[in-house]
């Protein structure tokens, strides 16, 4: 049996005793989340969200990219989140990558074009003060009342403020 095909399985059994029907788009916390797509880490868990309480983006390494800035948008915009939380993490897998090296490799084993950033970085605490300034200056995110950004601590579950 697949990875999948299990995944399938425990889909059956959830659909079974499903009761989350009724939540609304809107986040009832008004909060949106961006993350890392790293199995290590869960928003959910980490934060004390429950179904329904926010939106999780989640990307390779949680960084602010473009289609962050467009979900972010859509779930100020249209679905009135007002908070933004931003978790980097310790032994993120793109903390130290070489963009350079990785696309290389990339291009010559598909030797197709890419139209998107590895978005690889040094230093976990940089990105996300970086990625808190994207959020900051983008003009489509002017609503957001708050914006911080945390690093998440995968060998303790503890999150640290990043100033």
């Amino acid at each position: 049996m697949s990875a999948t095909d299990r995944l399938l399985e425990a889909n059956r059994a959830y659909a079974e005793t499903f009761d989350h029907g009724g939540l609304e788009a809107r986040p009832s916390a008004g909060v949106a989340v961006v993350t890392c797509m790293d199995a290590r880490v869960d928003p959910y868990r980490t934060l004390g969200l429950t179904l329904g309480d926010a939106h999780v983006i989640r990307n390779a390494g949680g960084v602010v990219t473009a289609e962050v800035i467009r979900s972010l948008t859509i779930s100020q915009h249209k679905l009135g989140t007002t908070e933004v939380v931003l978790i980097g993490h310790t032994g993120c897998g793109l903390e130290g990558l070489d963009s350079n090296e990785f696309a290389s490799k990339l291009e010559e084993e598909t030797r197709e074009p890419r139209d998107w950033s590895i978005a690889a970085f040094e230093e976990v605490d940089t990105s996300v003060r970086e990625g808190i300034e994207r959020i900051k200056s983008s003009p489509f995110l002017s609503r957001a009342e708050s914006v911080r950004g945390f690093v998440y601590d995968v060998n303790t579950g503890a999150l640290r403020e990043v100033e």
